[in-house]
C-alpha cells in the first residue's frame, strides 16, 4: 500500500518540477529525497491531513478531509489486520478530502488509515 502512496507523491512532485516520474523514482540517494521533499513544501497549501489506523466495520467509508479552503491533490489508505483488503481508495466528490474503505476476511471490522495530500489550488 505505501509504494503505491509513494508513486502518486513522485508524480506530484513531477508535476511541480517538470521531470518524469520515473527520474523521481530513481532518486533514492537521501539528499535527493531532501530536495525533493524541499520542492513538494513549495506547493502553496502543501498539507498532509492522516487519519491514524481505526478499526471501523466492514466496508465502512473512512474520510480524511483537508483544511477549510483547501482542495485534495491525492491520497491513498491503507487495510490493516490477518485478511485486510483495501476494497476503495479515492477523492470525496467534493474534492476536500480522501475516502478509505476495506474489509477483513473472517472478522466484521477492519483497521482503515486515510491520507489526503491537500494544497489551496
Amino acid at each position: 500500500m505505501r509504494k503505491g502512496h509513494l508513486i502518486a507523491a513522485g508524480a506530484l512532485v513531477a508535476a511541480v518540477t517538470g521531470t518524469t516520474a520515473a527520474a523521481q523514482a530513481d532518486q533514492a540517494a537521501p539528499a535527493q529525497q531532501a530536495a525533493t521533499a524541499s520542492k513538494v513544501a513549495a506547493i502553496p497549501g502543501y498539507e498532509v491531513v492522516r487519519l491514524p489506523n481505526a478499526n471501523v466495520p466492514n466496508f465502512q467509508r473512512r474520510v480524511a478531509y483537508c483544511p477549510s479552503g483547501k482542495q485534495v491533490i491525492g491520497g491513498g489508505a491503507e487495510a490493516r489486520g490477518n485478511g485486510a483488503i483495501l476494497v476503495g481508495s479515492f477523492p470525496t466528490d467534493g474534492n476536500n478530502g480522501w475516502i478509505g474503505l476495506g474489509r477483513q476476511i473472517g472478522y466484521n471490522d477492519v483497521g482503515i488509515s486515510v491520507f489526503a495530500i491537500c494544497a489551496s489550488v
